[in-house]
């Protein structure tokens, strides 16, 4: 009888301690339902959560749900919010800007090199994500930027050319300043306002995002993508240290083994995604400017001399610089 009432404590012990390590996770991201990143981060979760025995359950929370992007930055540095895969939120930290540098890669070897598991921009990434209570899963290479318009190109190619097309641009000086050097009056303007804007007419296109944020939230307001190649786009896949620490450290590496895999597939189809959507927008009728090298390292080259110094002055130009130089290597 002892030794029954032992058994039983402990197999009542042992299921508590189960129940106590199981977690339910929320994962915010920036795009509607349906779209790539929402079926890929589907398929994340049902990964975790199978190789965690159901110790770990992801909600995703699409479309913003959770908040914009810079304020689920903020309520995950603080344990408010578990997880994100979105655009790092330079209102945190002006370093921020580094990820979206314009011009930085050219190609997708480079852009592979810099933003890969051992790239430069990556480690850099991660050490700002961690002075904010917050720790770096996997990054999510999206895209090479474009120009979106609901009117005709004017000069594409050429920067020098001023196009006298107003674009909203998002409030990071690093786009700002793209927009101008490349001859487009850049307007400011918050995401959620920018489909109406264009709509209006208030702007005549976007600047800062890639065809497939075009495709998902502007396709029905794009005459011409013309494929510029401003920056290149990646997201990162974050979650709170708290929420991190409050596993169970088998859990917390099955989680991270998963992001690591999440985020090698990734690799693996991203160039033919932005491909993809390309056609895409071209399926429903938009006009597709293909520039060529020349027109390319152009408006590279004007950008680099004109809008480089500026932001590096917003960074810190030591900082920056040498982030740069190791860059180029």
């Amino acid at each position: 009888m002892r030794y029954f009432k032992t058994s039983l404590l402990a197999t009542i012990i042992i299921g508590l301690s189960s129940i106590a390590q199981a977690a339910e996770l929320k994962m915010s991201h920036v795009r509607p339902q349906g779209t790539t990143i929402d079926e890929e981060l589907k398929v994340f979760a049902q990964t975790v959560n199978e190789s965690t025995n159901g110790n770990i359950t992801i909600g995703i929370f699409a479309a913003s749900a959770l908040g914009d992007y810079t304020t689920v930055q903020e309520r995950i540095s603080v344990g408010a919010i578990d997880m994100a895969t979105q655009p790092a939120a330079t209102a945190a930290d002006r370093k921020m800007q580094i990820s979206s540098f314009p011009y930085l890669a050219s190609n997708w070897e480079q852009a592979s090199k810099l933003y890969g598991p051992d790239g430069i921009v990556r480690k850099t990434m991660e050490e700002l994500y961690a002075e904010q209570e917050i720790t770096m899963l996997a990054a999510y290479p999206v895209y090479f930027g474009g120009i979106a318009l609901n009117t005709e190109a004017v000069s594409p190619g050429d920067p020098s050319v001023e196009k006298g097309i107003k674009v909203r641009v998002p409030g990071i000086k690093s786009f700002q300043l793209t927009g101008a050097a490349l001859g487009y009056i850049p307007s400011p303007i918050p995401f959620s306002e920018a489909f109406t804007a264009v709509q209006t007419g208030v702007v005549d296109g976007v600047i800062g995002s890639g065809a497939e944020g075009y495709y998902a939230s502007f396709r029905d307001v794009t005459k011409t993508y013309i494929a510029a190649n401003t920056h290149f786009e990646v997201w990162y896949m974050i979650i709170s240290n708290e929420s991190l620490s409050g596993l169970d450290e088998n859990d917390q590496q099955a989680l991270k083994a998963a992001a690591k895999e999440f985020e090698a597939t990734r690799w693996t189809v991203a160039e033919q995604d932005q491909e993809n959507n390309e056609q895409k927008l071209a399926d429903l009728g938009a006009t597709i400017v293909k520039l060529s090298e020349d027109e390319l390292t152009a408006m590279a080259d004007k950008v680099k001399a004109e809008v480089w110094p500026e932001i590096l002055n917003d960074l810190g130009e030591e900082w920056g610089q040498a982030i740069l130089d190791q860059a180029s290597q």
